[in-house]
């Protein structure tokens, strides 16, 4: 299976300005987006073998990003 980056924009495609702008006009999510994408960015290192960790740890990283994604999730639906 091909490693993936999981970025908010391909996340969340329908709602690419939503993103923009409650980047800009919402620090709250701000915040999470910068999580979000620094999570993301920290798990693909581990699959892709840049970093090392056991898989109990990158599943809870990985849990970690579900729950950041469906909170940014309820923030977009909510500015929409």
């Amino acid at each position: 299976m091909p490693l993936e980056h999981h970025p908010l924009n391909r996340e969340f495609p329908q709602q690419h300005d939503a993103l923009r702008k409650l980047m800009q006009s919402d620090a709250r999510f701000a915040r999470l987006a910068e999580e979000y994408e620094a999570l993301d960015k920290r798990i693909y290192e581990i699959e892709d073998g840049r970093s090392a960790t056991d898989d109990l740890t990158l599943q809870g990283l990985k849990l970690q990003r579900v729950g950041l994604k469906d909170e940014i999730a309820g923030l977009l639906q909510g500015a929409t």
